[in-house]
């Protein structure tokens, strides 16, 4: 099945290509992370996937970076603690994007590499994701990537690779989380 990836970072998205590649699936990765703050950040994070997903000839696609327009959908959330309301909006927004992003290009199938972190809400993220997908007819793959050694094969091929691993989410609302 030819399934659109939305990845957020390399080190996450290494042990899901992988994955998804058992599986028999046809792989294209879209990195679209509004998000991600500073655009510093964001760059690098790119750039580590696409030599990543270069390595391994899979196609990946760069979305529209927009950080105003995401701290528009994320207004008057500002303060609300990591897992909460405020990602609830950021994943909605974001997963949305990448449903139709995978519908508008031929894709059957949709993931993310979301749920390979023991620091996010899978139920949360695999609801949105279900949903999104459901809207434009697609399937959604809703793995808790995390699971069977998932999150430390991760890090062991974030080492192999030497990618850059960050220590938070990616908006600027979770580095002030993680100093507190």
């Amino acid at each position: 099945m030819k399934v659109l990836l939305h990845a957020c970072c390399a080190p996450c998205a290494a042990q899901i290509i992988k994955e998804l590649q058992k599986m028999g699936h046809e792989i294209c990765v879209y990195f679209y992370n509004p998000n991600i703050f500073p655009k510093e950040e964001y760059d690098l994070r790119f750039n580590e996937l696409k030599r990543y997903t270069e390595d391994l000839q899979i196609p990946l696609i760069e979305g529209r970076y927009d950080h105003k327009d995401w701290l528009e959908k994320v207004k008057g959330l500002e303060n609300e603690p990591e897992g909460g309301r405020r990602c609830y909006q950021c994943f909605l927004h974001n997963l949305g994007e990448v449903a139709q992003k995978a519908y508008e290009e031929g894709f059957k199938a949709l993931a993310t590499t979301l749920t390979i972190s023991p620091h996010k809400p899978v139920e949360m993220i695999n609801s949105i994701g279900q949903k999104s997908a459901d809207f434009y007819g697609l399937k959604f793959i809703d793995q808790v990537w995390r699971k069977n050694n998932g999150y430390k094969n991760s890090c062991d091929l974030s080492r192999k690779y030497n990618f850059h691993r960050q220590n938070y989410c990616g908006c600027e609302f979770s580095i002030k989380d993680k100093n507190q």
